[in-house]
């Protein structure tokens, strides 16, 4: 039998465009700050399927997938270990509570981010901004 490569674990971000701004969640487990809602990709799931149900658990929304954003795998990103996230816009629809493991959900403009930001979410962020400012994607 072969073995496996050790690899980085297999997440899933969503920028959620609602009611003119952008989700975030106050997490309610370390690293603290506020986050992007996601989490990791099941097994027999696809990152697609992972981010709709991740969005519903943290947000209470509902949401349509955009379009894939990008995928950002720095090693240092989250500080517990390594791993990767496939990045989506999308949509959102219903009425926004945190839950799950978010502490609580609410809407940001790009001008009123909140200080503490956990992962690598500001760089995220300020990637989006961009993109939608410019249309220029993050590049690698």
């Amino acid at each position: 039998m072969r073995s496996l490569p050790v690899t980085p674990l297999l997440t899933v971000d969503i920028i959620i465009r609602f009611q003119n701004g952008i989700v975030l969640i106050e997490r309610k487990n370390p690293p603290p700050g506020w986050a992007l809602p996601g989490g990791f990709v099941d097994v027999d799931e696809s990152v697609e399927t992972a981010a709709i149900r991740e969005a519903k658990e943290e947000t209470s929304l509902d949401v349509k997938l955009i379009e894939q954003f990008h995928v950002y795998s720095n090693p240092d990103r989250d500080p517990r270990f390594h791993t990767a996230s496939v990045v989506f816009i999308a949509e959102g629809r219903g009425v926004l509570k945190g839950a799950d493991d978010a502490r609580k959900a609410a809407i940001f403009s790009p001008n009123e981010m909140p200080p503490v930001i956990a992962f690598d979410h500001r760089k995220i962020l300020s990637d989006y901004f961009t993109y939608v400012a410019t249309g220029k994607r993050p590049t690698v």
